[in-house]
C-alpha cells in the first residue's frame, strides 16, 4: 500500500491512502484531498498510477514542483522525491499495512445460488432428502464444492453398512449439481452413472440400495453488520448493506456498487476484495474516466512490444495484473462504447488477448465495478449497452448518500479524525454544525472538511475552524436530460462551450464530467 504524506515545513499534517488510479489533489470539495490555501487552485494535480509508478499530472495557475523541477504537462513521481503544491510538501510512503479488518475471508461458497433481488440477495442452498434406508426423512447440507458420499470414511455418510466410503461423489458450482462417480454403483433416474453427471432437483439418485434426491431450500437473510473494510456503520440501512455485502463476498460474481460521488463505491470494492476468498491475491484498480478510449484496451489487456507507438516492451493489463484477486472498475458508465465492447467479450468468455498478440489467455480474476450514472437510463438511451449491463449487475449494491444516513455521522468524524492525527477531537460546537449541513459531495466532502479544519485550526477542531461549502442539497439532483436525448445533449453542448470560449476545461468542469468524456462526446456529435 502507498501513502501520500503532506507536510508543512518538518511537520507532518496528513497521511493520505492512495488506493490506485487517480487521485486529485487541490482547494475544491470535491478532491480526493482538499489543502487549504490561496496559492493552491480549486483542482491543483492529479496523481496518476501507472504500471512503471506514479505521475503527477499539473492542473493549476500556480504550478507545482517535483525536487525543485516545474512540472511541465506531466511528470513521474518516484518514491524519496518531494512534490512541492504550495506551501505543501507531499512524498510517497510504502507500507504493508492493510485495511481495517472486519473478521476472517469468507470461505469459498460456490455451492450456493445467489441471485440480486430488490437491492439485496436471494440465496438458495441445497440439501440431500433421504428418501430410503435408516436416515429416510433426514436432510444433508452440502456445502462445499466437491463433496465424497456413501459409506463411513466419507465426507456425507448416508448409510453406515451396505455403501463403500467415497462410493461417489457431488460437485456443486453456482445451485448446480453433479455426480462424479466413485468406488460404487451409482444411478440417475435408474441409469448408472459412469461419467460426470447433472442431477436436477427431485430427480432420483440411487447409492447401492439408497435412494436420495437433492431439494433446494432458501438460506435465511444476510445478518446486519458494523464494520466492513473501512466502513463503519450505525444506520440500519448501512448495516444491512455490510451484511449483503458480506455474503456476495463469498462468491466470484461480478458485483456493481452504485453510488453518488464519496460515498465510498472504492472502500466497497477493496471491502469485498479483503472478505473473499481471494484476499491473499492481487487488488488492481483501475479508473475508467481517466483513462483515453485509444488506451483503454492496452490498459485493461497490456500489449506486445512493437504494437502501437511507443509501446517499446511487452506490458500487462489490468486483466493480468489482477490474476487470482480482484480488478475493480471504477467509473465504469464512463466508459466509451468501442470499448464497452472489448470489456463485454472479456466478461462473457473470459479471453483476454494483448494487443498485438494471437496469444489468448484466461486469467482468474473477479471484477467488482462502481459507477455514479443511471446505468438503467444511459442503456434506455442507447448510451450504454444492455448486454454489458447485465454482465456487471449480476450482483447489484446501492450506498445511500450520507444526507440519509445521519446516524453514521459521529463515527464517520471519528474514523476521519483518528487517521488524520490519534488524538485529533472535534468539539461539541463543531459537530453541532458538521450535523447541521447536507453533505452534497458525502463522506468525501466530510474527510475534506475535517482535514482543511486540522490543517488550519489544529486539535480540537472547533466550529470557528470548518469551512463548509454553502451549497445544499437537500435531494439527490435530477438526472441530466441532456444526457439522455442526443439531439438536447448536442445543443448544449455548443451552448457551454460558446459561454466558455471554447476552453474545453472549463466547459467539463460546467457540464460536471470528466475531460475525458467530454471529448467522447464532441467526437460523437461532430464537434471536434
Amino acid at each position: 500500500m502507498t501513502r501520500l504524506q503532506v507536510m508543512r515545513g518538518e511537520e507532518l499534517l496528513v497521511e493520505h491512502r492512495l488506493s490506485g488510479g487517480r487521485t486529485t489533489i487541490g482547494r475544491a470539495d470535491h478532491t480526493d484531498l482538499a489543502l487549504p490555501g490561496a496559492e493552491i487552485s480549486r483542482v491543483h494535480c492529479h496523481l496518476q498510477a501507472e504500471e512503471d509508478g506514479w505521475v503527477v499530472v499539473d492542473r493549476s495557475r500556480h504550478g507545482c514542483f517535483i525536487d525543485g523541477h516545474k512540472v511541465e504537462g506531466r511528470a513521474p513521481f518516484p518514491p524519496g522525491s518531494t512534490l512541492l503544491v504550495g506551501p505543501y510538501s507531499l512524498r510517497l510512503r510504502s507500507t504493508d499495512e492493510g485495511a481495517i479488518p472486519t473478521a476472517a475471508a469468507a470461505p469459498e461458497r460456490a455451492f450456493e445460488r445467489v441471485e440480486a433481488e430488490d437491492g439485496a440477495v436471494r440465496v438458495e442452498r441445497l440439501c440431500l432428502r433421504m428418501c430410503t434406508g435408516p436416515e429416510a426423512g433426514a436432510r444433508l447440507a452440502l456445502r462445499a464444492a466437491r463433496m465424497s458420499v456413501g459409506g463411513p470414511g466419507s465426507q456425507l455418510v448416508v448409510a453406515r453398512d451396505g455403501l463403500l466410503a467415497q462410493h461417489a461423489f457431488l460437485r456443486l458450482s453456482q445451485g448446480r449439481v453433479m455426480v462424479e462417480p466413485g468406488a460404487g454403483a451409482t444411478f440417475v433416474n435408474n441409469v448408472r452413472v459412469r461419467d460426470i453427471t447433472p442431477l436436477w432437483p427431485g430427480e432420483p439418485l440411487r447409492l447401492g440400495h439408497i435412494e436420495m434426491a437433492v431439494e433446494v431450500e432458501a438460506a435465511g437473510p444476510a445478518a446486519p453488520g458494523e464494520r466492513f473494510g473501512e466502513l463503519r456503520a450505525r444506520a440500519p440501512e448501512m448495516q444491512r448493506l455490510i451484511g449483503t455485502l458480506r455474503r456476495m463476498a463469498g462468491h466470484h460474481f461480478t458485483v456493481l456498487v452504485v453510488g453518488e460521488s464519496g460515498t465510498g463505491k472504492e472502500l466497497i470494492a477493496r471491502g469485498v476484495h479483503e472478505a473473499s476468498p481471494r484476499a491473499r491475491g492481487p487488488y488492481v484498480p483501475l479508473n475508467c474516466g481517466a483513462i483515453s478510449p485509444a488506451l483503454f484496451e492496452s490498459a485493461l489487456f497490456g500489449h506486445e512490444k512493437g504494437a502501437f507507438t511507443g509501446a517499446d516492451t511487452r506490458r500487462d493489463g489490468a486483466f493480468h495484473q489482477a490474476e487470482g484477486g480482484t480488478l475493480f472498475l471504477d467509473e465504469v458508465g464512463e466508459l466509451p462504447e468501442e470499448a464497452q465492447a472489448k470489456l463485454l467479450r472479456a466478461l462473457e468468455t473470459g479471453e483476454v488477448r494483448r494487443v498485438g498478440s494471437a496469444e489468448v489467455s484466461w486469467p482468474d480474476v473477479r471484477v467488482v465495478a462502481a459507477t455514479n450514472r443511471d446505468l438503467p437510463a444511459m442503456v434506455r438511451a442507447g448510451r450504454f449497452r444492455e448486454d454489458l449491463y447485465y454482465r456487471l449487475a449480476v450482483l447489484s449494491v446501492e450506498v445511500p448518500p450520507l444526507r440519509e444516513r445521519m446516524e453514521d455521522l459521529p463515527l464517520l468524524v471519528e474514523s476521519v479524525c483518528h487517521r488524520l492525527h490519534p488524538a485529533l477531537q472535534v468539539d461539541r460546537g463543531a459537530m453541532e454544525r458538521l450535523s447541521a449541513h447536507s453533505w452534497p459531495g458525502n463522506v468525501r466532502e466530510l474527510r475534506n472538511v475535517l482535514t482543511r479544519a486540522w490543517v488550519l485550526g489544529g486539535n480540537p477542531i472547533r466550529a470557528a475552524h470548518l469551512s463548509i461549502s454553502p451549497v445544499v442539497a437537500a435531494e439527490p439532483p435530477p438526472p441530466d436530460e441532456y444526457e439522455l436525448d442526443p439531439d438536447v445533449e448536442r445543443a448544449k453542448l455548443v451552448e457551454v462551450l460558446h459561454q466558455v470560449g471554447e476552453n474545453r476545461s472549463a466547459a467539463a468542469r460546467a457540464l460536471g464530467i470528466p475531460r475525458t468524456s467530454l471529448h467522447y462526446r464532441l467526437k460523437r456529435h461532430g464537434l471536434t
